[in-house]
């Protein structure tokens, strides 16, 4: 995974509430394991029309908006426990989304595939997605590590699993982070050994 400390992006706001992983990523693209590809049918029922015309009025359709940031509305990533839907996200080249509530799978997913949920309160969420909507040059800088997001000077800090933090910041998935303790475990194993 790539590492993520610190990003300081522009940011597409998507103020719909429940937006639920169907809507993310249709089941009928589910039919990979492979985690390439995704993206270019993230919330496809949304960007096309049924004739695979894009639809203009959806903001991924519309450059005015740009960025490695989706600011979202309430209760993102609820319904099914799919992990295609983290993979569509990354996939399409987004490292963070931000609203005021996650699902709890949806949330797990995400950080075990390098992008970072952050829960902020209703009251930022919605100052940032009217910030980013009337003016989309507006950026967004997360930092992992404090553990804060800014915009325009104003600030918020996040909750973050201290493990998931590692991980993040240094592009470990759960293998990558065993080994990168593989001296320790030898030790102690060594260690084991000798005690018998």
């Amino acid at each position: 995974m790539q590492k993520l400390t610190h990003i300081t992006s522009k940011a597409i706001p998507l103020p719909t509430e429940n937006i639920d992983t169907d809507q993310i990523i249709p089941a009928r693209f589910l039919k990979s394991i492979d985690k390439n590809g995704f993206g270019q049918n993230l919330f496809r029922d949304w960007r096309f029309d049924k004739e695979n015309n894009p639809n203009a009025d959806f903001v991924l359709n519309d450059t005015t908006y740009a960025g490695e940031i989706l600011v979202a509305g309430n209760n993102f990533g609820c319904g099914s426990s799919r992990e295609h839907a983290a993979w569509a996200l990354t996939g399409y080249g987004f490292r963070v989304v931000v609203s005021s509530y996650f699902a709890d799978i949806f949330r797990g997913n995400a950080l075990n595939n390098g992008l970072l949920p952050i829960h902020v309160s209703p009251e930022f969420l919605k100052e940032l997605l009217q910030t980013v909507t009337e003016n989309p040059e507006t950026e967004i800088s997360v930092d992992v590590e404090k553990q804060t997001i800014t915009f325009n000077h104003k600030s918020e800090s996040f909750d973050l699993d201290s493990y998931k933090k590692i991980c993040l910041m240094n592009g470990y998935d759960d293998i990558d982070f065993l080994i990168s303790k593989r001296e320790k475990i030898e030790a102690f194993e060594k260690n084991l050994q000798n005690t018998y």
